[in-house]
């Protein structure tokens, strides 16, 4: 019987690590997260407005709710209850990928509280807290790149933490990101920790360059701006992993591979389609290169199972015309800068609503469940 090759094969056959940007307990439960990997998913990021959703949608948490009213939690430990246990069956579900790829793949990701993005030190112990709470090898601690989360990232790596940084949105910010990493695990060396097992991804937005940028080229009127449009998210990546090819052949990080460190891989994220006038899986055909991280959200991964365009490699080669691009859209006055940091600034507040979301979900469940307790008495 001949086997079918599907657009995923082809991702992961171009080296592409797809994985699943979203998790639920009844996802966990049903077996859909176990048919997700069969099919060729290997890896889960999550976010507090994936747990938010997770939370408010069906009747999955009401018996750990019931449970942790019992015990009279605050709404703050239910909430990490809840999600560490989410993320912990998580990990053991991906746990034979992780075996087989030696710790490359396997992973799944939790956030530290947003509300922390600009504490540093209350990163570095959220991050602590995680990670013990969990206490799973493939798990990653997502830590935004804020420039007070840069510290926080290398505390966690020299510690030994796992860590994917998380809303990277500008090249100059990724560079800050790197550094920060290999400050992380030149540390976790000098203590004489295992490199092999910390591993890192440093999640670059991309569609959301692109729905902050095409209103204000729309905005122009001109038929330049209108052939600029959709253009600037998928060069502003492309020039991303030229940064990161200018550090993976450095000396510097070298001399850790040299020791059994493994390189931080840029992960796409942010990959779904905001504007319905471009290919669904546009975000994935054209981010495709060997050593990458894809994660998608359900609907985009259906998509490129259906009908991706995985053509190879769509990125080596591409950062002279890319930054050709991205200067054209500069000339025409639109600071790309000034977008990168709205979007970092956005993102935060976005986390921050559905983490405040997710909070009041968790609370009005602890109050149902301590009412019918107290009722059935």
């Amino acid at each position: 019987m001949t086997s079918i090759t599907t657009p995923l094969h082809a991702l992961r056959d171009a080296g592409v690590a797809v994985w699943l940007d979203d998790l639920s307990r009844q996802r966990i439960a049903s077996g859909g997260l176990s048919d997700l990997v069969a099919r060729g998913v290997v890896g889960i990021t999550t976010n507090p407005t994936i747990f938010a959703s997770a939370v408010s949608q069906g009747d999955a948490y009401d018996a750990q709710l019931r449970t942790l009213a019992a015990d009279g939690a605050a709404v703050e430990e239910a909430v990490l209850r809840i999600t560490t246990d989410d993320v912990r069956d998580a990990c053991d579900v991906l746990r034979p990928v992780y075996d087989a790829t030696d710790g490359l793949d396997g992973r799944v990701s939790i956030e530290v509280d947003p509300r922390l993005a600009r504490d540093t030190a209350a990163t570095i112990a959220s991050a602590e807290t995680l990670w013990s709470e969990i206490e799973r090898p493939n798990l990653f601690i997502k830590i935004p790149a804020t420039v007070e989360g840069l510290p926080a990232i290398t505390a966690a790596l020299a510690q030994g933490i796992s860590v994917n940084v998380t809303l990277i949105f500008s090249l100059q910010r990724y560079r800050a990101v790197l550094e920060a990493f290999l400050d992380g695990i030149e540390q976790a060396h000098a203590a004489g920790l295992d490199l092999a097992p910390i591993t890192s991804v440093a999640s670059f937005f991309v569609s959301r360059v692109d729905a902050a940028i095409d209103p204000r080229l729309d905005a122009l009127g001109t038929e330049e701006a209108a052939a600029l449009r959709g253009t600037a998210a998928i060069a502003n990546a492309r020039l991303a992993w030229g940064v990161y090819q200018d550090v993976v052949t450095g000396e510097r990080w070298q001399a850790l591979a040299a020791a059994g460190a493994r390189p931080q891989r840029p992960l796409w994220a942010s990959t779904g389609v905001k504007d319905p006038a471009y290919p669904d899986t546009r975000y994935v055909d054209e981010l495709v290169v060997a050593g990458t991280v894809n994660t998608m959200p359900e609907k985009t991964l259906d998509a490129v199972a259906d009908h991706g365009n995985v053509r190879g490699d769509t990125v080596s080669g591409t950062q002279d015309a890319s930054a050709a691009l991205l200067d054209r859209i500069e000339a025409l006055g639109i600071s790309v800068d000034d977008v990168t940091e709205h979007l970092e600034t956005e993102g935060l507040q976005k986390f921050e609503v559905s983490w405040t979301e997710l909070l009041g979900t968790v609370e009005a469940g602890l109050a149902r469940a301590a009412d019918a307790a107290e009722a059935s008495r």
